[in-house]
């Protein structure tokens, strides 16, 4: 599918890959729609991409609110005269270990069920939510061709103290699968991107000791930063043969 000829909602646009996502679209001629809680990372964004040749629309969007969902896809729809595609890229992180012990108390500490449910709801619940409305609402408008691209991780094989990202992550790859198998009838392709560590502020608060021993572990040695991951989220967008897929960009990590 051509760039230019998108009508796309990104979500978790307001900073770091979807808020680079949504401006290199709108520099290729795209319409978007960009949602985000963080909205004067939203205003932000409209700044950058005053006098682009493609538009964007912004608005608030919760997606672990599921009438915000449902509210948003209408939105875009009506702002950008349809829709055909969708950037799934909201996300969090709660990091903690399943089970630990204190090693000066001696007690006995386990991940709590709130940092479990916000991740999932997140991560997992509403981008399942949003594939689910976006995917609907093309059906109903007859739109084809349609793509999806989900950010998975490169996390969803395993990783040290992140059982709640982990499930979300490798959950989401799998229904990339599923769902290419069931939206193929309507024109409708779905795939995934699955980043190792890139440089956003997500990954920026973690801790310096933890960062550096995974730099280290990363054979191009560096981190990855938001262009090398458009790189792959436009090859998804436009290759039409590419379906129900994950392409891991990890600088050959293989977490």
């Amino acid at each position: 599918m051509e760039l230019s000829q998108l009508k796309i909602i990104v979500t978790g646009a307001a900073q770091g890959m979807g808020a680079h996502f949504a401006r290199r679209l709108v520099e290729a001629g795209a319409q978007v729609a960009a949602g985000d809680v963080k909205e004067e990372g939203l205003a932000a964004l409209v700044e950058a991409c005053h006098g682009l040749p493609g538009t964007l629309h912004t608005r608030r969007l919760d997606v672990s609110v599921e009438a915000d969902i449902g509210g948003f896809v209408d939105w875009a729809s009506g702002a950008m005269g349809g829709l055909n595609g969708l950037i799934n890229n909201a996300g969090i992180l709660r990091d903690g270990l399943l089970v630990k012990k204190d090693r000066t108390t001696g007690a006995v500490m386990k991940l709590g069920r709130e940092q479990w449910d916000a991740v999932i709801g997140v991560n997992l619940t509403g981008a399942t939510l949003m594939v689910r409305d976006v995917v609907a609402k093309m059906v109903a408008t007859e739109q084809r061709p349609g793509v999806v691209v989900n950010m998975s991780s490169a996390a969803r094989h395993g990783n040290r103290g992140q059982s709640n990202y982990v499930s979300a992550k490798a959950a989401l790859a799998a229904n990339t699968v599923t769902w290419s198998r069931e939206f193929a009838p309507f024109g409708i392709r779905v795939a995934a991107i699955a980043p190792g560590m890139v440089e956003t502020p997500m990954t920026q608060g973690m801790n310096q000791k933890a960062r550096d021993a995974l730099v280290a572990a990363i054979p191009v040695g560096r981190i990855g930063v938001p262009e090398d991951l458009w790189l792959a989220v436009r090859f998804a967008l436009e290759c039409e043969y590419f379906n129900g897929r994950t392409i891991d960009v990890d600088g050959g990590a293989g977490l």
